[in-house]
């Protein structure tokens, strides 16, 4: 079995995306965005509920294409010489599965052959928006004799304060090996105490060993 993942990343105020712009002001989820470049220009298009008349109102200036069971097709032009996120990724080898806006939030699904691919593919995006977060992680893994033993990790089931403060610590280097920065280090930088962040530490592992080594 292939050792590749499954991800979902949260992509918060990328750059060059107006279509996360019109997502915002409608307010509305946008659903099945796809989009092609030609020569001068990159044509989008995406869904939205045909029957949502405040989002129709706040989409007014975009073109409306056809109108596919419940939902309304949408398109608009960009400049081809404008790299959007989803872009971004594809540049890197790396094909956008899903891609969906939820309050102006571009979620974008993706599957990678490693786990260090999606790191390369995190510290890209990161550099192109507010920050990028991983909202769930499948893993197949590799097995010798079986068919495998799939991983599901399910980031929402940390509190937000556990994720600030396992993303603190991983961006520190807290979890290399040998470390980069030890646990005053990375409290300091959360404005917490070393005993605090201990104790956010390891509920948050406490959490995501219950989804790794469940049965």
């Amino acid at each position: 079995m292939p050792d590749g993942v499954r991800a979902e990343l949260v992509v918060h105020e990328p750059a060059n995306c107006p279509l996360a712009a019109l997502a915002d002001e409608s307010d509305a989820p946008v659903t099945d965005v796809t989009w092609a470049t030609g020569e001068n220009a990159t044509a989008e298009e995406f869904r939205v509920a045909s029957d949502d008349t405040e989002a129709a109102a706040a989409l007014d200036a975009v073109t409306p294409v056809v109108d596919v069971g419940e939902e309304r097709v949408y398109r608009f032009e960009r400049d081809s010489d404008t790299t959007c996120a989803c872009e971004l990724v594809e540049s890197l080898g790396s094909p956008v599965a899903d891609v969906r806006l939820d309050d102006g939030t571009l979620v974008l699904t993706l599957h990678l052959e490693s786990v260090d691919r999606l790191r390369t593919v995190v510290g890209e995006l990161s550099d192109a928006a507010e920050r990028v977060e991983l909202n769930y992680l499948v893993h197949t893994g590799t097995a010798a004799v079986d068919d495998g033993d799939p991983t599901v990790v399910d980031r929402n089931r940390l509190t937000d304060r556990q994720r600030d403060v396992v993303r603190t610590a991983h961006r520190m280097g807290y979890f290399s090996y040998p470390r980069e920065a030890n646990a005053t280090a990375v409290a300091d930088e959360l404005g917490i105490g070393p005993s605090t962040f201990a104790e956010h530490l390891a509920a948050a592992q406490r959490t995501l060993l219950d989804d790794l080594l469940r049965e």
